[in-house]
Parts: C-alpha cells; structure tokens; sequence
C-alpha cells in the first residue's frame, strides 16, 4: 500500500513537471486579461461622455480631452494584450523544450510496443498542437470569458432591460458552445484516428517505394491511400460543418443582438429612460461581452484538440514515471542466462516464443537456427530488451535486464538487426551511437574490427561523409558491414546479430568470422541467428528454435554433426540435434537441418 501510495505520488509529481510555473503565470495572465477588459469599456465611456457631455456642452476642449484620455487608456489595452499574447507564446516555448525531448522518448518506444510509427509521431505533432494553441487566439477568448459580468454589470447600470437582454445573448451563445462541445466530441476523436489510419498507410508506402516502383503497383499503393484519405475527409468535412454551423449560428446571433440592443436602447430613450449616449455605449459594451464567447466557439476546435493533445502529453509523462531509474550495477563480464522466458506479439498479444531457457558463460557463441517464422528474431528482441518477456527473465550477470540502468545496458549490448536501417548521420556518428565524446580510436577500432576501415576511407569524406536517410547512398552490404562496426563499438559484453551475413560477400564474411573470434577471445557472448552455415563456423553452441521452442541445444558438433567441421565436397550428414530434449520426435528440425546440410555440400 505504501509502495503503491508513493508511485501515484512520484506521478503526480512528474505530471506537474508538465506544467511547472504554469499556476503563476495563468494567475498573471487572468489578472492582465482583468485590466484589459476593464480598459475595453473605454469605448463605451468615450461615446457615452461625448454623446452626453461634450455634443450637449459644444465643447471642443471637453472633446479634445475626452480623446486623449481614450487614446492613452487604448494604447494601455494594446500593451497590455501584447503582454499577454507574447507570455502565451513563452507558455508554449517552455512547454515544448520541457516535453518535447519526452514525448520523442516514447514516440522512440512505441513501434516496439505494437504501434505504428504514425501512432508514434502523433506525439511530436501534439506537442506542437499545444503550443500553437497557446500562440493563437484561443486563449485569450478563454482568459475573457470569466470577465463577462464585468460588461453585463455595466450594461445593466445603464439599464436593466440592456442588461437582461445583453445576459440573454450571453446565455445563448454560451449554450451553443457547450453543443458543440457535446456534438463535435466523438466525431474528433473519430477524425484523429483516421487521420492515424491514412498517414500510416502513407508513411508504408514511402517506405516501400522501392518495391511499388519495380514491380508496378505504386497505383494500387496510392489507391488504398485514396479511400483512407476520403475516410478522412468524409470526417474531416463532417467535423468542420459542426464547427462552421455553430460559428455561423454564433456570428449571426451577435450581430441581431447588437441591433437588438440599439431598438431597445432606442425605445427606451423615445420614452425617456435612456439618454441618447448610452445607447452606443450600451451596443459597444454588450458586443464586447458577447466577444469572448463568439471567439471561444470559433477556436473550440482547435480548443478541443489541444485539450486532448495535452492529455495525451500527461499520459505519456505518467507512462514514462511508471518506469524508475534502476541502481547502478558493475558493468556484465560473466554470463548471459534466460530462465523459461516467453514472449508474446506486441501489436495483437500472439504467443510467438514460449519456456526458453539456456545459459552462456563469457567467451562463447552461440548459433541459433530454426525454420522461418519459428521464433528466432522473436528471441533476438528478447534478449536486447526490445520486446518485453511475458514470463520468465532474460538476466546478465545474475541482474534482469530491468535492473540495469539504460545507458549501462546500451555500453554493454551490441546488436546488428537483420534489417539495418542506418541514422541519417555521418559515417563516425552511426559507428559511435551518436557519443558526442566518442573517441576517434575507439571508432577506427570498431570499424577495422568489421572489415570496413578503408572502405570508409575510399568515401567522399572519409568518416566524416553524411549517409543520408537510412544510408540509402551506400549498398546493403555496406550498411549491413557499418551496422556491425556499430554493434562492435565499445567492445561491448553481449553482441546479437540477427543474419549478419545475409548481404555480406566473401571479405565481409571473412571480417565477421575474425570479429566473433575477437569477441570470444575477450571474454565477450555472441548469440548469431543465422540461415548462412558460413555464419555458424566460428560458434561453440548451436539452439534449433521452431514453432516457438528451444527444440535442441548443444555444442555445434553435437546440433550439427561433423558437416560444419569438414572442408570437401563430401561432408557427412548433419545429425538430429543430439541435445534436444526431444530429437527423435522434432521431423521439421530435422529438415530444416538436412537443408543446411545440402547448403554446406553445394
């Protein structure tokens, strides 16, 4: 209970890091939004004096005053609305570099979790949601609705029919912004997730490009987008006829309220009760009490998206609190162990990897093979983290990986995906993992350990030559053989590669057999899944993985008998995995076995 209590405590207070300083500074903006209303009846009291007092007198010099007098408490309205507009702006500023970094964190996390990028990017795009709320006029109408009785007191003062009529206008107006609020809730969030829908189909296809333009079927791609984006605008245009309805409603309104104001004032001076200046006075000041409520309803919308933006914000902010700073740890140097670990699919909760258990001492490798679809990649984002386990721990050195700090974590884990995708960086900044205290060393290091030192050097820039998006300029192998430098950086304890030699020719095969023999040599782990029997020459220990088990485990010559071990054309059959815990009953390891066997003979 007391662990529970201090967690909603930890997140409460993460949560007002969101808004930190904002309670003041919404106190100052009500307060100047106070005198800038206040200073807003200097129209209604301009025309009232003048009309009353200086028209009746013929005083020039009454007049002469009475404008400048207007003229100075107008230039105050103007510096004081400057103010405000300006500390709105700074809002938004300081609410971007507070969550921004925050909200790019997640958006990072998020593919890993099920979501697609679009999902993910959605948080960039509400940060920048809120803030260009907070620079335009929305709030501003916001801040001056609490100041309304200050018009309808004075309507009223002149006389109490103004004022009941100048309320009714206000009640009205205010009646049909909580219709729109009620009529426009459902079809928003509507709206943004077809929007998620069609920029996801669009972010596929971009990457994709390649594909759709040799084999012919961009058209059918830009198809599909087409009746995601006509969802959209179906929504789209039914959400802006709520708003423009109720904005045109609200306009109209207004406008037979002002004349309604100016008949009864009119009607009340023929009978005597109203002087002929409070009547302009009584029209200004009433349109100016039915302002903030005609402009709050045309920006509701952007109103209701940056309220559901900024929810998000927070949930993202309590997302990330949920997770605390594990204590520091000596750096892994002795064992990699997985104790019946399961994963399930992030996106659809699919059992894809189930009761996995093996253990690595430092100084070995191990090879993981396995039919396609049967759990191998599944197995590799386990053990780096990228996929949580569902049962069971992934642990270094005794520690789960939760209990190791992230930075201490990435210094010790080398990964190389099956589909590496390069930063749009330099050549040093990818190999580095964009250290900006890397070592030039340390970088050559990792690069002559992958074989592509003077490939690097033989580019525009060297080291220093930008790759561009994803390292489009550079082959597969070459990003495949710069991917593996990175992995290598650091000389880090644990280096999984998922098909590290699926682009790789016979030097870059040669270089990745010498890196797995100098990682082993200091006392590192490798785990490799590989489909390539070249990529397996340099293991001490080979896992079949199929239908989401470990089906055998054991050392190589034992997995793969002594075809591996022989040079010639004729290599002995591979054997069924002697260490399999149940070999004679596994027909699909067997064959998938026997495939690498005819690799190796042909």
């Amino acid at each position: 209970m007391a662990m529970s209590k201090g967690l909603a405590s930890a997140r409460k207070r993460d949560v007002a890091k969101l808004t930190e300083g904002f309670r003041n500074a919404f106190l100052f903006l009500f307060l100047v939004s106070g005198i800038i209303n206040i200073l807003a009846l200097t129209g209604s009291l301009y025309m009232l004096q003048v009309y009353d007092r200086a028209l009746t007198s013929g005083s020039v010099q009454t007049l002469a005053a009475l404008s400048i007098l207007a003229i100075g408490l107008y230039l105050f309205q103007g510096a004081f609305d400057v103010i405000r507009s300006q500390v709105l702006v700074r809002l938004g500023a300081r609410l971007d570099h507070n969550i921004a970094p925050i909200a790019h964190r997640v958006a990072i996390d998020m593919p890993r979790f099920g979501f697609s990028s679009a999902e993910a990017l959605e948080r960039g795009r509400d940060v920048d949601t809120v803030r260009g709320f907070l620079g335009s006029q929305g709030p501003g109408a916001l801040f001056d609705l609490p100041w309304i009785p200050l018009y309808l007191a004075f309507v009223y003062f002149l006389h109490p029919w103004l004022g009941a009529l100048t309320f009714g206008g206000a009640f009205v107006l205010a009646l049909l912004t909580v219709l729109s609020e009620v009529a426009t809730r459902q079809i928003n969030g509507t709206t943004r997730q077809a929007a998620i829908a069609r920029n996801t189909i669009a972010d596929s296809n971009a990457r994709n490009a390649e594909v759709l333009k040799a084999m012919g079927f961009a058209d059918r791609a830009a198809e599909r987008f087409n009746q995601a984006n006509r969802e959209h605008l179906v929504l789209q245009t039914k959400s802006n006829d709520f708003g423009g309805t109720f904005g045109a409603v609200s306009r109209v309104l207004r406008m037979v309220l002002q004349s309604a104001t100016l008949g009864l004032g009119a009607y009340l001076t023929i009978k005597g009760e109203l002087s002929a200046g409070a009547i302009i006075a009584a029209s200004v000041a009433s349109s100016r009490a039915l302002a903030p409520v005609d402009q709050a309803i045309a920006n509701w919308k952007p109103f209701v998206s940056a309220r559901g933006a900024f929810q998000r914000l927070r949930e993202t902010v309590v997302a990330l609190s949920q997770a605390s700073e594990p204590m520091a740890l000596p750096t892994p140097s002795r064992s990699l162990k997985l104790e019946k670990i399961s994963v399930a699919a992030p996106g659809n909760g699919q059992i894809l990897l189930s009761d996995v258990s093996f253990e690595l001492a430092a100084g070995k490798a191990l090879g993981i093979i396995g039919p396609s679809g049967g759990g191998k990649t599944t197995l590799v984002r386990a053990l780096t983290g990228i996929w949580p386990v569902l049962r069971g721990s992934v642990r270094l050195d005794g520690a789960e990986l939760g209990q190791w700090p992230e930075n201490t974590l990435g210094r010790s884990m080398g990964y190389l995906p099956q589909e590496v995708s390069l930063l749009d960086a330099t050549v040093e900044e990818n190999i580095s993992r964009l250290d900006p205290q890397a070592d030039a060393f340390d970088i050559v290091a990792a690069a002559t350990a992958a074989g592509i030192h003077e490939m690097i050097l033989r580019l525009p820039e060297g080291y220093k030559t930008q790759l561009g998006p994803q390292g489009a300029s550079l082959s597969a192998g070459q990003r495949q053989r710069i991917g593996l430098a990175r992995a290598l950086y650091g000389n880090p304890f644990l280096v999984v590669m998922d098909e590290p030699n699926s682009n790789l020719d016979g030097e870059g095969e040669a270089a990745l057999k010498t890196a797995i023999e100098t990682i082993k040599g200091r006392g590192g782990i490798v785990v490799i899944v590989a489909h390539r029997p070249s990529a397996l020459t340099a293991v001490d220990l080979v896992g079949v993985v199929q239908s989401g088990k470990l089906a055998g485990f054991g050392p190589r010559s034992e997995i793969l008998g002594p075809a591996l071990n022989q040079v010639g054309p004729t290599p002995q059959p591979l054997q069924t995995p002697a260490m399999s815990p149940t070999p004679a009953r596994m027909p699909r390891a067997t064959e998938h076995l026997n495939t690498l066997h005819d690799r190796v003979s042909a």
